[in-house]
């Protein structure tokens, strides 16, 4: 009589199998290895150029080492994302000469099934920890990027350098406010306060650097404000602008239309000639 707590004894081809998928984790953990070592080398030089002031030099060389690392596996929720244009993208048929009916089904199923494939690819991932060092070294090479950007005064370019990593990552939220301060617009100057108090979350309690971003903050307060108004007074000139246009037609203005509060939060419009 067999043993019930005996284990069935693991067939030829799956210990092959077994020892095939072993081999592929060790070859990618090897391939990644060699990946972080380039771009650690690369980073050294980058960061060679960096000290001797050379911008350009330490921002293309750091561009090189990013290259280098594996890049950011899709999260599922991105994964998603990407079949969801893929089934809605149905194209703008408004010539006679557009594709039928049918042409659009084959090419959105062609689409659809070139995504099903890339997503399904059978490649052997890294392991957790190879994972958590590619994150933490690409978080790094792109907060060196942003830090040339900052240098070279292309603030745009600055701000838009990838948190996506490592979110926290200190010196990259720093060098993203300074770039949206630069900006100076009314989103930018928002953007960087939000920057300013995430930091505030992450730093020690007794973090000499916490003045610094205390002081920003409280220079920031007023720029926002300011920026606020303008940018809405803006927006108003041009609609009034818009409104004139369309009135001057009919002989009045939007002087002709006064708006007066009601006392009840809301406002009363009087014509006047």
């Amino acid at each position: 009589m067999a043993d019930p707590t005996s284990h069935p004894k693991p067939t030829p081809e799956a210990v092959l199998q077994d020892a095939d998928e072993l081999e592929a984790a060790q070859d990618e953990e090897a391939r990644v290895q060699k990946c972080l070592r380039d771009a650690d080398e690369l980073k050294q030089d980058g960061n060679e150029h960096f000290r001797a002031k050379r911008w350009n030099e330490a921002l293309a060389v750091y561009r090189a080492g990013l290259g280098r690392l594996p890049k950011r596996r899709p999260l599922e929720t991105e994964r998603g994302e990407e079949r969801e244009a893929v089934d809605g993208d149905d194209g703008d048929d408004r010539s006679g000469d557009g594709d039928s009916g049918e042409d659009k089904e084959a090419k959105g199923k062609g689409k659809a099934e070139e995504v099903e494939e890339k997503a399904d690819e059978p490649v052997q991932p890294p392991s957790i920890e190879a994972e958590l060092e590619c994150a933490r070294a690409r978080a790094i090479m792109n907060a060196n990027i942003g830090a040339c950007y900052v240098k070279l005064e292309e603030w745009k370019d600055a701000v838009s350098t990838s948190l996506k990593d490592d979110p926290n990552y200190m010196k990259a939220l720093q060098r993203r406010a300074l770039a949206n301060e630069r900006i100076g617009s009314w989103s930018s100057l928002s953007s960087a306060q939000e920057d300013y108090n995430t930091l505030l979350t992450i730093l020690p309690s007794d973090s000499p650097q916490r003045v610094a971003i205390n002081r920003a903050l409280a220079s920031l307060k007023p720029r926002v404000e300011a920026a606020q108004k303008a940018e809405t007074a803006e927006m108003l000139d041009k609609l009034k602008g818009l409104g004139n246009n369309i009135l001057g037609r009919f002989g009045m203005s939007t002087d002709n239309f006064q708006f007066t509060p009601n006392g009840e939060g809301g406002y009363s419009m009087n014509f006047v000639r």
